[in-house]
C-alpha cells in the first residue's frame, strides 16, 4: 500500500503533464471565445488523438469501440480480472468549457501516471475512457458514446438524430469518423458490468455550490435523471398588430409564454411540497424571416427540460406540461406540436464506493462535501446497466457550458489523490 506522502508526492509529480494536456487542447479547440468539440467533428477528433498519443507514450494499450469510445488500459496483474474505468466524455457544448468532460479523462491519465511513477501495478488493470457524444446539444440524444459501449443506445436515432450544425445524420457522422454502425444498429455491448470492477468519472462541478461553500472536492451522491423536448413548437396565425382585436388572435407568444409561466407555477408549488425538480424552457424563437414589428407572431419554436431525482416527478411533468399545452391551445385557439422527448433515468452512486471516498478524503485531509448532481453525466448510465459507480466533482468557478470554466489546477489534484487513494486501497 502506498504511504500518503508517497501518494501525494507521486500526483504532484504528474500534475504538470496534465496542465499541458488541458492547455494544448484547449488551445487547438478554441473557436471564438469558446471551446467547441462537436461530436464526431474536428476539435472532438482532436482531443481523442492528443490522449490516445499521450497514453501511447506511456505504454498503454489504447483501442477504440464501433462508437470511436478510447479506451487505454494500463495492464493488471491478474489475467482476466475485471478492470477499473475511469474517464468522461471528449466533447464539448457550443462555446463551452474546457474542463467539461475532459477533466475526467486527464484525471484517468494522471492517475495512471502516478501509479507508473510509484512503481506500482494494481491487480486489477485499469482503463481510461474518452467517451464520444455525450452532450445532448448537438444531436438531441444523450451519452451516445456511453450508452452504445453499454448496449443500450437506441439503434434508429442513427437516422433521425441530426447535428444541429450539419444537418446530417448521426449514422453518417459516425460513418465517415471511421467507424462501424453495423454493431450499434445490433444493440452489440464492446463493455459490461461483468468485466468492469467500477467505472470512477471525476468531472468539475457545473454549480457553485463548491465554490460558494470553499471546498475543493465534492463527492457525489446520486445524478438527476431527466424528461427532455428539443423541438417543441406553438403554432398560431400570423396576422396585422394593429387591426386584429384580442379575442380574434391566435398569438403564438403570448401562448408559450404562458405555457412556461403556468410550467413555472407549477415548480414552485412543487417544490413547496418537498418534490426535486428543476424546468428549464431553454430555446424560446420567433421565425426572424416571418416576424417583424406590426406583425402578430404565428409560430415560437422551443426546447423543455425538467429534472429530478424522481422517477414519478419526471413522469408526472411531462403529463402536466401536455395537459397545460392542450388547455391553452383551446383557449388561444393555437397548437402545440412536440418533437421526440428523450427521458434519462435518475441515478444512485454506489453506496460502498460512496462510503470509501468520504474515507479517503478523510483521511487525505481533503475538505470535501457529499453532494447530488443536478446535470447528466455518464456516469448514470454505467450504474443503470449494473456497474459499481463513483463520481468525484471538481470546484469549478464562473458555472459551466461557458467559456469561463475556471477549475484550478491545485484542485484537480486533490480530485486525483482521491482516485489514486481509492485504487491503491480497494484491491
Amino acid at each position: 500500500m502506498i504511504e500518503i506522502a508517497d501518494l501525494k508526492s507521486a500526483v504532484q509529480t504528474v500534475l504538470p503533464q496534465a496542465d499541458h494536456l488541458f492547455k494544448e487542447i484547449g488551445q487547438r479547440t478554441k473557436v471564438g471565445s469558446g471551446i467547441c468539440r462537436p461530436p464526431y467533428g474536428e476539435g472532438e477528433q482532436f482531443a481523442a488523438d492528443v490522449l490516445a498519443a499521450t497514453a501511447r507514450r506511456m505504454d498503454l494499450e489504447v483501442e477504440s469501440d464501433w462508437a470511436g469510445n478510447l479506451y487505454m488500459t494500463y495492464p493488471g496483474t491478474a489475467a482476466n480480472a475485471s478492470r477499473y474505468v475511469l474517464g468522461s466524455h471528449l466533447d464539448s457544448v457550443p462555446q463551452g468549457g474546457n474542463f467539461d468532460g475532459l477533466a475526467g479523462i486527464v484525471a484517468g491519465l494522471s492517475t495512471v501516471a502516478a501509479l507508473q511513477h510509484a512503481g506500482l501495478r494494481l491487480r486489477h488493470g485499469v482503463t481510461v475512457m474518452g467517451i464520444r457524444a455525450e452532450e445532448n446539444a448537438w444531436f438531441g440524444a444523450q451519452h451516445i458514446g456511453s450508452r452504445v459501449a453499454l448496449g443500450i443506445f437506441e439503434p434508429e436515432l442513427l437516422d433521425s438524430a441530426r447535428r444541429i450544425d450539419t444537418g446530417r445524420t448521426l449514422g453518417e457522422h459516425i460513418v465517415e469518423a471511421g467507424f462501424d454502425i453495423r454493431p450499434i444498429q445490433k444493440r452489440t455491448r464492446y463493455i459490461g458490468p461483468g468485466q468492469i470492477k467500477a467505472y470512477i468519472e471525476l468531472h468539475i462541478e457545473q454549480g457553485p455550490l463548491l465554490e460558494s461553500r470553499a471546498y475543493p472536492v465534492g463527492v457525489v451522491t446520486g445524478i438527476r435523471g431527466n424528461v427532455r423536448c428539443a423541438e417543441g413548437v406553438c403554432v398560431g396565425r400570423y396576422d396585422h398588430s394593429g387591426t386584429v382585436p384580442r379575442e380574434l388572435r391566435k398569438d403564438a407568444v403570448m401562448a408559450a409564454a404562458q405555457l412556461a409561466i403556468e410550467m413555472d407555477a407549477l415548480w414552485q408549488r412543487w417544490l413547496e411540497e418537498g418534490r426535486d425538480l428543476v424546468l428549464t424552457f431553454g430555446k424560446f424563437t420567433t421565425d426572424p424571416a416571418a416576424h417583424s414589428l406590426t406583425t402578430i407572431p404565428g409560430e415560437v419554436r422551443f426546447s423543455f427540460d425538467a429534472r429530478s431525482h424522481s422517477t414519478d416527478v419526471l413522469a408526472a411533468v411531462k403529463a402536466e406540461l401536455l395537459s397545460h399545452a392542450d388547455e391553452i391551445g383551446l383557449r388561444r385557439g393555437v397548437e402545440f406540436k412536440f418533437g421526440r422527448f428523450s427521458q434519462g433515468e435518475p441515478a444512485a452512486m454506489t453506496d460502498n464506493l460512496r462510503r470509501r471516498l468520504a474515507e479517503g478524503a478523510t483521511e487525505l485531509e481533503i475538505p470535501f462535501v457529499e453532494m447530488a448532481s443536478g446535470a447528466g453525466h455518464d456516469a448514470a448510465d454505467f450504474a443503470l446497466a449494473g456497474v459499481s459507480t463513483a463520481m468525484i466533482f471538481v470546484r469549478n468557478a464562473n458555472g459551466s457550458h461557458n467559456p469561463a470554466e475556471d477549475m484550478r489546477i491545485e484542485d484537480f489534484g486533490l480530485g486525483v489523490e482521491l482516485l489514486l487513494w481509492l485504487l491503491t486501497r480497494s484491491e
